[in-house]
């Protein structure tokens, strides 16, 4: 089972095990599986009420942050859906604004892994028939759902009539299951398409941009594309963003680094080119302050960690695992430290790009200290340190965060990088699980 769930409450712990022996133990793409799963529980996600889809690389978790955060400012409850859970699976589901509680998940996923049989489904599967069974059953006025893994053959594709629909930033990533290739990944995350239904997209290079209008027009999509269908601009401590007879200026958003001044234009664009929903100017200036997102860009507060460390050091949280996200985390980085030294504690799992991620980092680092990714296969921690060293940089290695940190207590600035795993085990040791 490649998400290595566990949980403290021993009822969700049994179906988590469950899910252990059924489950393929390996991420698998295609809509067969979760469409025969989904008829069997009586197609609850053609039941979801307005549903905002967002696909991407990098950028739609904190995309569908501020699409919350708009739409409950707005007044309206909202489900959310999304992957992966950094300290307990329940983060993945969020019905009707609060975190699905253990009783709750024990009996969903009881009940899907019941009429299971047969089927052959994932442990993604399995989750998202879950939430979307918890979102039919439960009144709201929204539902947000977060594409887990490419789009076109993603378990979440199969929602039939979205309100809206979203593309984030694009990069290279799992590049196994979506090609080697920027427009074949962009092709993949622009098969959330559908009929008559708008896709809000960010501002590509042209060869992805046409790729993805290729994939648009075939599906019968309209696209409205940054810097075309609308605009954001980013000043010292606000955003612009307008369109089309609409214009609005919100404060930059709390969330930091200027990466996620895109990422709010974005959700306003999806706000304003849907039609289920109304959310009016003032809720969507509240998103910028309102969101929150774990583990991007986040300073962990006091704990058992940022104790490791002197009274005046910061101790910030980042899940970038791939170059492309670690670009935004590298400029953050440099506007945060101020010429003071920053050490970075990494580990990344062996199926990413240690060296392209240490490579977008290290304009902006001076200390590397590499640990192991427990639980999952990773890049060794020598390995890490020895790239770090052939890029110029200070390596060490360690056993665990902890140590880790001991041995970067001499930089004022920490960051902790290069896995979504490795940030969910700082905020479980941190005392600091999101909520």
């Amino acid at each position: 089972m490649p998400d290595h769930a566990v949980s403290t409450s021993p009822a969700v712990q049994a179906q988590l095990d469950r899910l252990t022996t059924t489950s393929p133990g390996a991420d698998i793409l295609g809509l067969d599986r979760i469409t025969r799963l989904l008829a069997r529980l009586g197609d609850p996600h053609l039941s979801l009420p307005p549903v905002f889809h967002v696909a991407g690389t990098n950028g739609k978790g904190s995309t569908c942050a501020f699409l919350r955060a708009a739409i409950e400012a707005a007044g309206h409850s909202v489900h959310v859906y999304s992957s992966p859970h950094l300290v307990r699976f329940n983060e993945r589901i969020r019905v009707a604004g609060r975190l699905i509680d253990d009783d709750a998940l024990a009996t969903l996923l009881a009940e899907v892994l019941d009429v299971a049989d047969g089927i052959g489904a994932s442990f993604f599967e399995i989750t998202t028939a879950a939430a979307f069974l918890a979102f039919a059953r439960t009144p709201a006025a929204a539902c947000i759902v977060e594409v887990g893994l490419g789009g076109r053959l993603d378990a979440t594709n199969v929602l039939p009539a979205p309100a809206v629909c979203g593309i984030a930033a694009l990069g290279m990533d799992h590049e196994a299951f979506l090609g080697t290739e920027l427009p074949t990944i962009a092709a993949e995350k622009a098969g959330i398409a559908k009929a008559g239904v708008p896709l809000v997209t960010m501002d590509y290079p042209r060869a992805l941009h046409d790729r993805i209008a290729a994939v648009a027009a075939a599906a019968g999509a309209p696209v409205l594309a940054r810097g075309s269908a609308w605009h954001s601009e980013t000043a010292r401590a606000t955003l612009r963003y307008r369109d089309a007879g609409f214009a609005v200026v919100t404060n930059r958003p709390r969330l930091v680094g200027a990466h996620q001044s895109r990422n709010l234009g974005l959700a306003l664009a999806m706000l304003r080119h849907q039609g289920a929903l109304t959310v009016p100017e003032a809720a969507m200036r509240a998103a910028a302050d309102w969101a929150t997102w774990p583990a991007r860009m986040q300073r962990l507060g006091t704990g058992p960690l940022t104790d490791r460390l002197p009274p005046a050091s910061e101790l910030w949280l980042d899940g970038a695992h791939n170059p492309s996200a670690a670009k935004p985390v590298a400029k953050a980085l440099r506007s945060l430290a101020k010429g003071r030294p920053v050490a970075l504690v990494t580990g990344m799992l062996a199926n990413k790009d240690a060296a392209g991620v240490l490579a977008a980092l290290s304009p902006s680092i001076s200390r590397v200290v590499a640990v192991p990714v427990p639980g999952h296969d990773h890049h060794a921690p020598e390995t890490l340190s020895a790239i770090a060293r052939d890029l110029g940089l200070a390596a060490d290695i360690a056993t665990d965060i902890p140590h880790a940190l001991d041995r970067a207590s001499a930089s004022p600035l920490v960051l902790i990088a290069g896995s979504l795993y490795l940030a969910g085990e700082a905020l479980a040791l941190n005392d600091e699980p999101p909520t």
